[in-house]
């Protein structure tokens, strides 16, 4: 037996069959609830695995989902790992020419999708001529275009739910798909052994990894049932289905919603006692805290022992504010990404004063992003990850070459975060270095300014952004969204509230209001809009003061 997932899973189920492994609970829209054992979960799998299998696609052939949170994702991405069907998330999101350029490029075969996005889906395929079987969940509204296409419910009941797949390897791989805030999106290339250790802390979060592929279940069995994760951003993004592996490998209970409600949230974690609650950043926590304080006071949040941040910081100010509701909730600000799985934590003084400080793994370091050697003690570099990391992107050897490289006989990942550490080995997270604003030769970071924007009472939320300057090459500009209710602040308070946190070179020159700050699904920022929004104001500003000189 190797490390490889499914064989993993299957450990696990045969040592915990008639264990509670999944709910779902359909939010917002019906309230109703699934609610799957492991041996449920394997055979509904081994199902849709047999029907990919009978359907002719074969082992390493790449299968799209393109899903809202459900049962079937999780389900899907199961049965491809059984059939040694290569899993590819989809950003829901996607328009037809993003959706195009995603399909032709991870060369999708199959795709499973939700009815909603059926017309998407009849459009971008006359343009991806290997997409050769799709399998939709659920009824489209009237009047959706007409496609060849298998339903779920049949794709389903047309497989054996025994499993009888042959024998499977380390080296099937896992691909991630992540768009991050620039560029078009980028298909990591997992090894599943390597994903298991780097992304899946290799069995055992808080402890010592298993030893061989045979422990994970022998763990499983000689512990006991009673925690429940709940993953809350959506399945696409890497995180929560990492996650959802996360508790598999303990034979835990996940439950997962269609979309984040912040009350329903609050309510699924009083009614099915969860212990574990994973988000990203501010854009998730903060609606919990207003839910706490309004519609939802006095929840019984006593089963919750933790709530963590991925992909996102959450601000001291935030999280202040939930743990005065939930003292006894440890809050954790987790580093890693697509191209790395976990890097590390942040250290119980990281914040404003100090920065974004993290205690990481000994396979992580500061690096020199030229010669790929360590740098010194307190000067900038970048963060890189040695050992188990992924092979590379997929379809782009070029991004490839400039992201991996070999040091010591070892192969690394470069990630874009920028940072520097000390003397006893804390790293301080300076900011991805695509967003660093160069402001009269000084380096700003957004992440910093945005915390200290984030502090100020009648801020909800803030995205901080370089804008052409014909003084400073660029100067910072604040793109905010107030508090409902708030006084409309002028430049000079924000700048005054940010001045005993910030450093002058970092105060916003300008300021930007805005109804709703734009992000991701999952609540990572969106710096190309906060870009355009910022220029486009600066430049309608300019085009002001030219016709009042007139």
């Amino acid at each position: 037996m190797e490390y490889n997932l499914a064989d993993l899973f299957e450990s696990v189920v045969d040592v915990v069959p008639d264990r509670e492994a999944l709910v779902y609970v359909d939010h917002p829209g019906t309230g109703a609830e699934r609610r799957l054992t492991y041996r449920e979960l394997d055979a509904a799998a081994n199902r849709l695995a047999h029907h990919l299998i009978d359907s002719g696609i074969r082992p390493g052939e790449h299968l799209g989902l393109h899903l809202y949170n459900g049962i079937e994702y999780l389900q899907t991405v199961l049965a491809c790992l059984k059939a040694r069907i290569v899993p590819v998330n989809v950003n829901y999101r996607y328009v037809e020419e993003e959706l195009v350029y995603l399909y032709r490029d991870a060369d999708l075969v199959a795709l499973v999708f939700d009815a909603e996005f059926t017309e998407r889906v009849a459009a971008a395929l006359p343009q991806t001529e290997k997409l050769r079987h799709l399998i939709r969940v659920g009824t489209p509204p009237e009047g959706t275009p007409g496609i060849s296409l298998t339903a779920f419910a049949d794709a389903e009941a047309s497989g054996s739910p025994e499993r009888g797949f042959g024998p499977r390897s380390a080296d099937d791989l896992f691909i991630i798909y992540t768009g991050g805030t620039t560029g078009m999106p980028k298909g990591v290339m997992w090894r599943q052994e390597d994903l298991f250790f780097a992304g899946l802390f290799g069995g055992e979060p808080s402890g010592e990894p298993v030893k061989r592929p045979e422990e994970l279940a022998e763990r499983v069995a000689a512990g006991g049932a009673g925690l429940t994760f709940f993953p809350t951003p959506p399945l696409m993004h890497g995180t929560s289905t990492l996650t959802s592996f996360v508790a598999f490998n303990y034979g835990q209970r996940i439950v997962i919603h269609r979309k984040y409600v912040p009350e329903e949230v609050l309510r699924t974690i009083e009614k099915e006692k969860v212990s574990s609650v994973s988000l990203v950043g501010d854009a998730m926590l903060r609606p919990l805290v207003d839910a706490l304080h309004g519609p939802l006071k006095g929840t019984d949040l006593s089963s919750l022992f933790s709530l963590s941040s991925s992909g996102a910081i959450m601000s001291d100010t935030v999280r202040d504010q939930f743990q005065a509701l939930a003292p006894n909730v440890l809050l954790l600000n987790n580093f890693g990404s697509s191209e790395s799985g976990s890097n590390g934590r942040a250290t119980d003084d990281s914040g404003p004063e100090k920065g974004f400080r993290l205690l990481v793994n000994d396979r992580t370091q500061v690096v020199d992003p030229v010669t790929h050697e360590p740098v010194p003690v307190g000067e900038p570099g970048r963060i890189a990850q040695r050992g188990h990391v992924p092979l590379g992107y997929y379809n782009d050897p070029a991004k490839t070459a400039e992201t991996f490289f070999q040091r010591d006989g070892e192969r690394w990942v470069l990630l874009g975060d920028m940072a520097t550490v000390d003397e006893e080995g804390i790293v301080t997270v300076l900011g991805r270095g695509s967003q660093c604003i160069n402001t009269g030769g000084e380096k700003v970071y957004p992440e910093e300014v945005e915390q200290a924007l984030k502090a100020h009472p009648d801020v909800y939320d803030a995205l901080v952004a370089g804008v052409p300057d014909a003084t400073w090459g660029n100067h910072v500009a604040a793109v905010v969204q107030l508090r409902p209710g708030a006084p409309e602040p002028s430049l000079d308070t924000l700048q005054t509230h940010c001045r005993t946190r910030l450093a002058g070179y970092k105060i916003p020159r300008q300021l930007v209001l805005t109804d709703t700050i734009q992000r991701s699904p999952s609540g990572k920022a969106d710096y190309r809009w906060a870009r355009s929004v910022a220029a486009d104001a600066a430049g309608a500003a300019g085009a002001a003061g030219a016709a009042g000189a007139d």
